[in-house]
């Protein structure tokens, strides 16, 4: 028998309410799982409540300096934590699989705080490793024994790869020495606009993103009174010479999406708004899968790991010039 279609009612199919006080009440989430041995959490902004979750290697050779990743998790910027369990699961694997020092960034969620509230955390977030990499002896000692700051990416999945392209762009003229940004990782980034594209209209009904549920993810993160042409969601039509000068000037970017997902059309406009700006693009765009599939599919999350390793070990080779 075949499935029914997504519920046409957005709220249902997320599973919140929206109370008359602009607030969320989310009636279901991924359990949420504390650090362990290999993880650790360290406040950002008190005053935010946000933090930074840390995942090391469980086996590191001696006397190594590894790279270090900051990550920015999904869930349409309304939903999830650093801490919920498929992305602290995630975090472990990718500290394991890429010998890399991961620094997952708990951002504030909207419509409580809507955007650009989670690019100024990851903005601050970056200053915040950069103020370790300075600190000398006061440095966080799992940062000094083991990071080499010079090798340093940052990726996000779904809203945090929009996050990523973001926080680069408010970023890029700021100096972060001794931490040197050699790559961004944009895993099916989440970006919209007013006009459906090709893979909207046919995947309008899709099981983990139809349309109407990335309509009202707009709708309750961008500003008030904005539609999804505005630059957040829609840079393609809404970038302005400052924002196109900016981008012109990021480092290597890696864009993975997948076929079955509808937002991949405007990861791959993406991916060639930079590429017209003189940005060294890599692609990978998968014609099987699905949204978010590397969370629940093993060989999906191999396959991404070993793209992210292919990207990053190209990176620390070539190390081409930018300003971050």
């Amino acid at each position: 028998m075949e499935a029914p279609p997504a519920s046409s009612d957005p709220y249902k199919f997320l599973n919140i309410t929206l109370n008359s006080d602009g607030s969320l009440t989310r009636h279901r989430d991924f359990p949420k799982l504390p650090p362990t041995d290999h993880s650790k959490d360290i406040p950002l902004n008190p005053n935010n409540k946000t933090f930074i979750r840390l995942f090391k290697p469980r086996n590191i050779p001696p006397e190594s300096k590894l790279p270090i990743l900051v990550y920015f998790h999904g869930g349409g910027f309304i939903l999830y934590s650093a801490a919920s369990a498929p992305f602290h699961e995630s975090c472990t694997k990718m500290a394991d699989r890429l010998q890399t020092i991961i620094l997952s960034v708990e951002y504030r969620l909207a419509p409580e705080h809507r955007l650009p509230a989670a690019y100024e955390d990851g903005v601050e977030a970056i200053s915040w490793l950069r103020d370790q990499a300075r600190s000398g002896g006061d440095c966080d000692a799992w940062l000094k024994d083991t990071v080499d700051f010079s090798r340093c990416f940052v990726m996000g999945s779904s809203s945090g790869g929009n996050i990523v392209y973001s926080v680069a762009l408010r970023v890029v003229d700021t100096d972060l020495s001794p931490v040197k940004i050699q790559g961004l990782i944009m895993n099916q980034a989440f970006f919209g606009g007013v006009e459906t594209s090709d893979s909207e209209s046919r995947l309008k009904d899709d099981r983990i993103c139809p349309l109407t549920a990335t309509h009202l993810l707009w709708s309750l993160c961008l500003p008030n009174g904005v539609d999804r042409d505005h630059v957040y969601s829609n840079p393609i039509k809404s970038s302005g010479p400052e924002e196109r000068e900016k981008m012109g000037r990021f480092p290597s970017t890696l864009i993975n999406g997948y076929g079955g997902d509808p937002l991949v059309d405007r990861q791959r406009d993406v991916a060639e708004m930079l590429k017209a700006r003189g940005v060294h693009v890599e692609t990978r765009f998968d014609k099987d899968g699905f949204h978010a599939c590397e969370l629940f599919d093993e060989n999906k999350a191999k396959a991404l790991y070993d793209t992210v390793e292919a990207f990053m070990k190209s990176c620390s080779s070539t190390a081409p010039s930018s300003n971050m």
